[in-house]
């Protein structure tokens, strides 16, 4: 690809920054500012991809100059967007400031912490880490101002954190570039990749539109594809497979901002938010899917986004960009992946709930829980919890002053309401009312990302979930008590497996038991994916297997103590803290309720992992904060040590060692060359897949048939079948398992080529053509070729 089109690339990520300086909120009642202004750019960023994607699709005209012209516009709209605003931001910052004052005086004068800052909230301007005074107006406005107070925010924690917040960040930094590095140098080699994502991906730019295609894979055309849409940008704008990876990578990021924010939202101060980041980091099965071309972790982020603003929903009143956002969030998730609706749905409910509670409120209770007053310089009801960011930042001014700290005038869990979207705006039934049209606009928002694609499905299989072979494949087809059962115990023991066998096999065999106790087959097809058989091992970290014993075990823990005894985790907010640790626990149960047990499960759970570790993290900062006896303080800091370096070594052994991309060792991303990279999962198909290319290729062939079966590898045809000038071969599929598609004629074509099947091969070759079959793949060419 020319250096034009290379910077063409950079349009999506130059307007996602200049997004979240423009979406940097104001409000003083903010929780972590900039990480939900991250969350909201992020969203307007996918919904973009998305619905540019479906409107170049239904015109056919999915092409590099339509996408490059699409980006470059949204850059320049978002560009010239920024410029009022900051403007006006201006204008909001210098009323704001003798509130915020006046707030800072009020909490002097009666001893109270002023604006939720904390006890030692000062009557002046407070000095920044170098001892400069900040003006308590430096609200964000625009990116240079947004870019000095990250700068003001990095200097503070380099100037307050303690040995151990520092050795906590450093190493969820490094792992995350030693991630980028892994997702920048290793080739896609996911074996569902290989199968259907990126050959989906193909079909869209050799067609140029969205059109379902005959195909013997349903996958490339049934799963939702909300990260092949954003595969899709990518591929068009670079003319390859280069910056796939960065994909994941960049929604592993998104998993950590968002769980960080939850736990602000829940009371969490800066201690607890870094123990969050470090146990989501260094979590193998997110370590290695953030250089993989999987999507779990994509629908793990919109989800997140998805809980993170519907937290939000507990405090304040939801407005109107609140609303967009999060049916965005909703919309997102269900056409990436739609079990991650299963954690999505409490967490509407919850925030349902909440602003019918709040439509009933006066307008001066329109706060979260911890909160009294409204206003400037309201007071909590409660201490700060040691370490929480409210404390840390007090003293130093920082906490009305540093944009993005997320404590300008509030607790971690609920502050003054302000601004658009106050419960005075309308109580009682016009409250509800209200809260009824907000719920619909989300729905509808929701609907209008993913709709298109159900639409196109149930015109195709005439049921918006599919076919029946999907619909009966991964869904539970039982759904008794003891099913239920006997299928949570069997994910929970792939989830939580580790490598002592003798454990493995006695909790194994102890369920395998159980369950025929009960009178359910542990291998019964209803509860089970196809033909696997349970059990299996899962510690190894394997993209698609790798267990979370550690995590998941701190997760349950922590929800158990939130449930239990939620205003020793979070003094400020345990009643919010109760209410998310009930979404998040019912989340799980659905999941159980509804998803077949299969030795892959385990990646299907990462968004619910990444919405329980922030009750983790919680927990973990509670038991740090505890005040316990001399020597009982000594072992419970003694024991989370010890957890934490576990983690850390899972975390590294992960990338250091983990399949199919590593650092060293055999198959190391340093070593082995592009093609091997590509064939880690199965090394002996690689000269093959090359053998048959080579010969089809010197026939000249310009219409190639494809003979498959539904698991396997169309992607290498893509690649290895390009002509002289890297454009797309015209592949069309010999099997076809759409009703409304059928095949094409083998005699239409000019070569076949073939994998798995050498009967179904066989019987798809025309008379007169010679067939050549090795172990997997094969190719036939017509009489003269």
């Amino acid at each position: 690809m020319s250096a034009a089109g290379w910077m063409v690339v950079v349009a999506p990520v130059a307007a996602f920054v200049v997004l979240t300086s423009v979406l940097w909120t104001r409000r003083p009642d903010a929780v972590a500012p900039l990480r939900l202004a991250v969350v909201r750019a992020a969203l307007l960023t996918g919904v973009f991809a998305v619905l540019t994607v479906e409107l170049l699709g239904a015109l056919r005209a999915l092409t590099l100059p339509a996408v490059a012209v699409a980006w470059l516009l949204f850059l320049a709209a978002t560009v010239a967007t920024a410029r009022p605003w900051q403007r006006r931001a201006a204008v909001a910052s210098a009323a704001v400031a003798p509130a915020a004052r006046a707030g800072t005086l009020v909490g002097a004068a009666t001893g109270a912490p002023a604006s939720g800052a904390g006890p030692a909230a000062t009557p002046v301007s407070p000095a920044g880490p170098s001892g400069v005074a900040v003006p308590p107006a430096s609200v964000p406005g625009g990116l240079a101002s947004a870019l000095a107070g990250i700068r003001a925010r990095l200097a503070h924690f380099r100037g307050t954190a303690s040995r151990g917040e520092r050795l906590l960040a450093g190493t969820v930094g490094g792992l995350v570039l030693v991630e980028l590095l892994v997702a920048l140098l290793a080739e896609p080699n996911n074996f569902d990749s290989q199968t259907y994502h990126l050959p989906k991906v193909e079909h869209w730019v050799a067609q140029g539109s969205l059109d379902f295609w005959p195909t013997a894979i349903h996958r490339q055309v049934t799963i939702p594809p909300g990260a092949e849409y954003l595969l899709l940008h990518l591929r068009l704008l670079t003319g390859g497979d280069a910056l796939h990876n960065l994909v994941q990578w960049a929604a592993a990021l998104g998993c950590l901002a968002v769980a960080t924010r939850v736990v602000a939202q829940l009371g969490g101060g800066r201690r607890a938010q870094l123990l969050t980041a470090f146990l989501l980091a260094t979590t193998p099965m997110v370590a290695l899917q953030a250089t993989s071309t999987q999507t779990d972790l994509v629908a793990a982020a919109w989800a997140g986004c998805a809980g993170t603003l519907a937290l939000d929903g507990l405090r304040r009143r939801a407005d109107v960009g609140s609303l967009l956002a999060l049916g965005a969030a909703t919309g997102l998730t269900a056409l990436t992946k739609t079990s991650g609706l299963l954690a999505v749905g409490p967490l509407l409910v919850l925030w349902g709930v909440a602003q019918l509670r709040l439509a009933f409120r006066p307008a001066s209770t329109d706060m979260g829980p911890g909160s009294t007053t409204g206003g400037a310089g309201s007071t909590s009801t409660g201490p700060m919890p040691a370490g929480s960011a409210g404390s840390e930042l007090a003293g130093s001014g920082l906490a009305s002053s540093v944009p993005g700290s997320g404590l300008a005038g509030s607790t971690p869990t609920g502050s003054a309401s302000g601004g658009a979207g106050s419960a005075g705006e309308g109580g009682g039934a016009a409250g509800v009312v209200r809260t009824v049209a907000g719920s619909l606009l989300v729905l509808l928002v929701a609907a209008a990302v993913v709709g298109p694609f159900l639409a196109r499905v149930t015109v195709e299989f005439g049921h918006p979930l599919g076919p029946p072979r999907l619909r009966e494949s991964i869904p539970m087809e039982r759904h008794d008590p003891a099913s239920i059962l006997v299928n949570a115990l069997r994910i929970g023991h792939t989830a939580f497996d580790t490598p002592l066998a003798p454990l493995r096999a006695g909790t194994a065999g102890a369920i395998t038991d159980g369950s025929r106790a009960i009178g359910v087959d542990p291998q019964d097809r209803a509860i089970t994916f196809g033909r696997e058989v349970f059990p299996v091992p899962a510690w190894y970290p394997d993209e698609d297997r790798v267990a979370f014993p550690l995590a998941g075990t701190l997760a349950l823990l922590g929800a158990v103590f939130a449930l239990a005894r939620p205003a020793r985790i979070s003094p400020t907010g345990p009643a919010a803290l109760r209410a998310y640790a009930v979404a998040v626990v019912l989340a799980v149960g659905l999941h159980t309720a509804t998803i077949k047990w299969q030795p892959w499960g385990n990646r299907l759970l990462l968004y619910a992992l990444v919405a329980a570790v922030p009750l983790a993290g919680l927990w973990l900062d509670a038991l740090l904060r505890r005040r316990l006896g001399p020597g009982r303080r000594s072992v419970a800091a003694g024991l989370v040590v010890s957890m934490l370096a576990a983690s850390a070594l899972a975390g590294v052994l992960a990338l250091s060692y983990g399949f199919p991309r590593r650092l060293v060792g055999a198959g190391s991303v340093f070593t082995t060359s592009e093609w091997d990279t590509r064939f880690l999962r199965r090394p002996q198909w690689a000269e093959e897949f090359r053998w048959a290319a080579v010969a089809v290729r010197a026939s000249d062939a310009r219409r190639i048939g494809l003979v498959q079966q539904n698991d396997n590898w169309e992607y290498p045809w893509w690649l290895l079948l390009r002509d002289g000038e890297g454009r797309s071969p015209e592949l069309v599929a010999l099997q076809s398992v759409l009703p409304e598609r059928p095949p094409a004629d083998p005699a239409s074509v000019d070569a076949i080529v073939c994998t798995g099947s050498r009967t179904a091969c066989t019987k798809l070759v025309p008379a007169g053509w010679t067939l050549e079959f090795r172990d997997y793949v094969g190719y036939a060419l017509p009489p003269g070729r």
